[in-house]
């Protein structure tokens, strides 16, 4: 019954939070409730067990991606984020709900017709020492290879920030 309310609690500022990041005009804000949805997912692995998993969510996506989109806000000039707003206007808000009710309907499909709900066994756990192997395999659907890519993304970004910030004299 815990896990439920914690469930339920968690979903609930997540869900809000995603809809304050995408609806405020301000970027900073934008970019903290992007954090408190990372740190809410987080800990719905926390709540699962997958210690690792949450672990990972908060170093990697809390700490690093969001704090990459920071210095990033922070590198722009003030003079470049004042006066920036966007008229959003009815055809653009029309089309933007009808793309998420499509993308809706594709997943609640996709759900029913392969019986994913039917499928799942009750009380089924994964052994966190499989999540591992996964994680870090190079075999067949396993994912080092995009773990590597991502390291090089994240150096990318650094190396950007660095010429970005630096002075040209």
């Amino acid at each position: 019954m815990a896990n439920i309310v914690m469930f339920c609690i968690l979903a609930v500022v997540i869900l809000g939070s995603a809809i304050y990041c995408v609806s405020t005009k301000s970027i900073m804000r934008a970019a903290t409730f992007l954090l408190f949805v990372l740190f809410g997912v987080a800990g719905i692995y926390f709540l699962l067990d997958y210690t690792f998993l949450g672990a990972a969510q908060i170093s990697v996506y809390a700490g690093g991606i969001t704090m990459i989109y920071i210095f990033a806000i922070q590198l722009v000039s003030k003079h470049t984020l004042q006066g920036i707003t966007e008229r959003i206007r009815g055809s653009k808000m029309v089309a933007g709900c009808l793309a998420s009710l499509v993308g809706f309907a594709m997943v609640l499909f996709i759900l029913l017709k392969q019986q994913f709900v039917s499928m799942a066994i009750p009380n089924a756990e994964v052994p966190m020492n499989l999540v591992g192997d996964t994680l870090m395999g190079s075999e067949k659907y396993q994912y080092v290879l995009p773990f590597e890519f991502i390291s090089l993304f994240l150096l990318a970004c650094i190396i950007g920030g660095i010429v970005i910030s630096r002075k040209d004299k």
